[in-house]
């Protein structure tokens, strides 16, 4: 019998439930009530902070679903008129307010009497972000995010022409798998220099956010904008020589599978040099693999795989169908990417991908759908605060339900391709930790200098393609390679944001090995960490999920050499 999901209900209970949040003068009087609130005992400071949580999370979706309606549509001039209002009229006026509140809560003469195990965390956070705070990087700030919107804009836009359509880069993908040679060089060629044409404004628009990052930096009291990074990202349980020991390792012992790999498939292919249009095809030359060619297909068959991994986790599923949750499939003026959402005083998650037909679109899904589980699991928690993790757990939470799903794909295909995808899946996992330990790299190299400058960028980024890069042939191309970073929406929009999915698969790896020996205690250890939300420090949150906090050789390595037995299992 196929469970229902019936989520609960969260009314509003300070604010009128007609209260509009839509401007700043509908929003500031609440604040200012927040901050005129008396507070005389420790339940005054309980009922003020929920009743801070109910505002902050109003405004919040208020927020989400104006970026949400952007991404959707990027060239409706009124959605990005509105997501820019409330980056420039509503979210200035929320920092220093927010400041203020959080002074309140920091120094009430109660906060000592709340339970300490309850809060040390939340209390640890929001110290940080007060140590943080300067009213004076309030403007640059705004005009950061009128940057990285400005480099979706320019993403979004990107079209070319193909057979007598227009088409979106990500359209273009699916022919990268064609087994025809020349077409996919010609495809290849086609979207990279449509992206190359653009590199002076991406070069202009990130010498702007460099520039703009350091003086933020240097406002808060930071020698660098990598060290205020690290503590603007809360990394309270590592710092910058974990990352490094990443990076080595993953030199170390990640590197030469991947080059293993595409040896492999160059033999495969029977070709003299591997060039970059020879990645995404089939090595044995099968036409790509093809899941679906509709939406709504997709959609079915990833509840099909739910179902078989967790029926709770596919009702939950179908409760976001219902409701309009989803946004799928790709097409022109959508925001490149993937990401999940919450809309906070709902508690609901929201799913946006762009999908083209394509197998990774079934991983990228799965892949959100963690995301959201997430979300779902940790409703409840609280203070609001909890309800959300550190990213380097919502990614364990996102990548697991990648593996998690790996093989039940009788929705999509039958067992050939089944095994096909799965080995696509594992090999990706071995390709992409490379990608991450240089884009970590990259972006530590780029910070240690207070000017940008793009011809170091280039040759750093040429040196680290050389250290981690797979065994490709760029000649004639090198143009395309020492600007390939430009594609790294990361980079743009989340500075150091990208290491935290390397820490991430190394910890999904960690739960696919359980479920491998024992699925269904592996799936229960997995809901149970997300329904921890952030109440936990990273080390417990990776314990609940049954794996361990560590991202050095001594983990990388056994998941490498499990991996290879893996692959080694599967049919050709």
């Amino acid at each position: 019998m196929t469970m229902t999901y019936e989520p609960l209900k969260f009314p509003r209970q300070w604010l009128p439930a007609d209260a509009s949040l839509e401007t700043w003068p509908e929003i500031g009087p609440w604040y200012q009530k927040l901050e005129d609130w008396p507070i005389q005992s420790v339940n005054d400071l309980i009922a003020w902070m929920k009743a801070k949580d109910e505002l902050d999370a109003a405004v919040s979706q208020v927020s989400n679903k104006r970026y949400v309606a952007m991404t959707l549509k990027t060239d409706d001039p009124a959605r990005e008129q509105a997501h820019l209002a409330f980056v420039r009229d509503i979210e200035p006026n929320l920092k220093p307010i927010g400041q203020t509140l959080r002074n309140k809560y920091l120094d009430s003469p109660f906060r000592p009497e709340l339970p300490k195990e309850t809060y040390i965390l939340m209390d640890r956070a929001l110290e940080n972000r007060k140590s943080l705070y300067r009213e004076a990087n309030i403007p640059k700030e705004t005009r950061v995010s009128e940057l990285t919107q400005q480099y979706q804009k320019i993403v979004g836009a990107m079209t070319v022409p193909w057979k007598g359509q227009e088409r979106t880069p990500a359209q273009m993908a699916p022919v990268l798998e064609d087994t025809d040679r020349a077409t996919r060089v010609e495809a290849w060629l086609i979207v990279a220099m449509r992206r190359l044409k653009e590199r002076q404004k991406f070069d202009d628009l990130f010498d702007d956010l460099h520039r703009l990052r350091v003086e933020i930096s240097r406002e808060a009291g930071f020698k660098s904008f990598t060290d205020y990074s690290y503590k603007n990202r809360e990394r309270f349980d590592y710092g910058i020589p974990q990352a490094q020991a990443f990076q080595n390792a993953v030199a170390e012992f990640v590197v030469p599978l991947a080059r293993e790999i595409q040896k492999k498939r160059r033999l495969q292919l029977g070709i003299e040099q591997l060039r970059p249009w020879d990645l995404s095809v089939d090595p044995q030359n099968r036409p790509g693999l093809r899941p679906f060619t509709e939406e709504s297909k997709l959609a079915s068959g990833v509840g099909e795989i739910l179902e078989q991994v967790d029926p709770e986790l596919n009702s939950q599923f179908q409760f976001m169908r219902k409701n309009d949750l989803l946004d799928l499939a790709n097409r022109k003026g959508k925001a490149p990417g993937g990401y999940q959402t919450t809309f906070e005083e709902d508690r609901v998650p929201f799913i946006f991908m762009n999908a083209v037909g394509m197998d990774g679109d079934l991983r990228t899904l799965l892949h959100e759908c963690g995301h959201a589980f997430h979300a779902l699991a940790c409703r409840s928690v609280e203070p609001a605060a909890y309800r959300e993790s550190p990213m380097e757990f919502c990614e364990v939470a996102s990548m697991s339900m990648e593996l998690l799903g790996a093989k039940q794909l009788d929705a999509f295909y039958n067992q050939a391709d089944a095994d096909r995808s799965y080995r696509q899946l594992l090999e990706g996992i071995v390709l992409i930790l490379p990608w991450i330990a240089q884009v970590d790299a990259f972006q530590h190299s780029i910070y240690a200098h207070d000017e940008p400058c793009r011809d170091r960028r280039r040759e750093d980024w040429k040196a680290l393609t050389e250290r981690f890069g797979g065994d490709v042939d760029w000649s004639g191309i090198e143009d395309v390679r020492d600007h390939s970073w430009h594609r790294q929406l990361h980079i743009f929009l989340y500075p150091f944001y990208y290491i935290e999915y390397g820490i991430a698969q190394l910890g999904a790896l960690q739960v696919w090995k359980q479920f491998q020996d024992a699925p269904q205690k592996a799936v229960d250890a997995y809901k149970h960490a997300l329904s921890l939300g952030g109440s936990r420090t990273l080390p417990d949150l990776f314990a609940a999920a049954g794996a361990k906090f560590d991202f050095s050789a001594d983990t990388i390595r056994p998941l490498m050499e499990l991996i290879g037995l893996e692959l080694a299992k599967i049919p050709e």
